[in-house]
């Protein structure tokens, strides 16, 4: 799921994805990608599910609750033994398809665990993004960080990612150099990070835990893939601390409420999309109070007021 885009440089983000709804796409050596016909602002052309293995094979985030993309799914896997089903991350675009296929193939269903907000939700406040959650989402094995998945020929390792949510995970198919990064890492556009379901902070973290690691090509959640992994961390990473300078400014020149500073710093953006925009400026104040830099009274949320500290 991506943010809305603004006006501040960004990494070199690729649109030509092609989406081949319904069809298995072959994009690496036993690894195929299938995409749901649910596009939109937030999914781009639509979620990527992904088969990993040959004969014995594992479903990377099967999708959301859509009967051509179940039949899609299986009929490509018609004929294979699916011994697991890999969930990245607990929005309705990307888990709650794991439960019928689960039932279909008897598949061991394995995620970091339920959906979770990143922090409590503060007096008063609601969740936008929870009628977006699967809060009935329970995984077989739960994973954390290094832990392995294997099967025949193919051996997947989980990566903790939090800030998109707080459950995120990526997986590498470490001896490929191959990441399915979901919603951490997209080549179309960057994902977005609202309280209280993600986290700024954890978002920048596990940008910093990823350019550790020397993989090279990225398999996301939307869109096509990430060629160049390290280039286009470092973008992302260049693009996040521009937009905390740009709320930085903003306060700096006189703003104190969220919508005022969206409305200069997403200028160039539908204004359809300010609500989303609002909530990823506020991950940057929450970030931002935590680090001491902007001051507010009682806990950052988005009809705060706001002032450097």
């Amino acid at each position: 799921m991506s943010e809305a885009r603004g006006a501040a440089k960004s990494p070199d983000f690729d649109l030509t994805f092609q989406p081949a709804h319904g069809e298995a796409v072959p994009v690496a050596e036993h690894v195929q990608r299938i995409t749901v016909n649910n596009p939109g602002p937030f999914t781009f052309h639509g979620t990527n599910s992904y088969i990993v293995g040959d004969r014995s094979v594992c479903v990377i985030d099967p999708g959301p609750e859509d009967e051509a993309h179940f039949a899609a799914l299986m009929a490509a896997l018609a004929g294979r033994e699916v011994t697991h089903i890999a969930v990245s991350h607990t929005h309705k675009d990307h888990s709650p398809l794991a439960r019928r296929l689960k039932a279909a193939t008897g598949a061991t269903i394995v995620a970091e665990g339920p959906h979770r907000s990143a922090r409590p939700l503060h007096a008063g406040e609601a969740n936008p993004f929870a009628e977006s959650s699967d809060l009935d989402f329970v995984p077989d094995i739960a994973l954390g960080d290094g832990d392995v998945v294997e099967g025949d020929g193919w051996r997947l390792t989980a990566i903790l990612t939090p800030g998109h949510t707080a459950n995120h995970l990526a997986f590498g198919l470490d001896d490929r150099g191959i990441v399915f990064s979901a919603d951490h890492v997209m080549a179309w556009a960057t994902s977005i990070v609202a309280p209280p379901d993600g986290a700024m902070g954890d978002y920048m973290a596990s940008l910093e835990r990823l350019l550790e690691r020397d993989d090279r090509i990225y398999f996301p959640g939307h869109g096509g893939p990430v060629k160049d992994p390290a280039a286009f961390l470092r973008g992302l990473r260049t693009h996040r601390r521009m937009r905390e300078r740009a709320v930085l400014e903003r306060i700096r020149a006189g703003d104190r409420l969220i919508p005022d500073m969206v409305k200069v710093i997403y200028a160039t953006t539908d204004a359809k999309l300010h609500g989303a925009a609002a909530l990823s400026v506020l991950a940057h104040i929450e970030d931002l109070v935590e680090k001491g830099e902007v001051a507010t009274d009682g806990p950052p949320r988005l009809s705060g007021i706001y002032r450097l500290a």
